[in-house]
């Protein structure tokens, strides 16, 4: 993992522990969806959800959904961020 992704992980992680949740506790899907959304910053100038497809401005990691979604589901759509257990 490049130093890019390290400090995009800590950045998250950070972020999520000022707002009350978790990076998901699998660090192999954090870093795969760390690595997609750097791909989509890569080719659209935007780190977009790497499981969402419209790729609006509402998509951008951390996206307007995830808050929601953590407090209905537990986690958010591409399981970046979940419940504090």
């Amino acid at each position: 993992m490049n130093e890019k992704a390290r400090k995009l992980i800590e950045e998250y992680s950070e972020y999520a522990q000022k707002f009350g949740f978790s990076l998901n506790p699998d660090k192999g899907v954090v870093e795969q969806l760390v690595k997609g959304l750097l791909y989509n910053e890569k080719k659209y100038g935007k780190k977009y959800c790497p499981c969402r497809r419209t790729h609006t401005d509402e998509e951008v990691c951390p996206c307007a959904y995830h808050k929601m979604e953590i407090e209905k589901q537990g986690h958010c759509h591409c399981f970046l961020f979940v419940r504090k257990e």
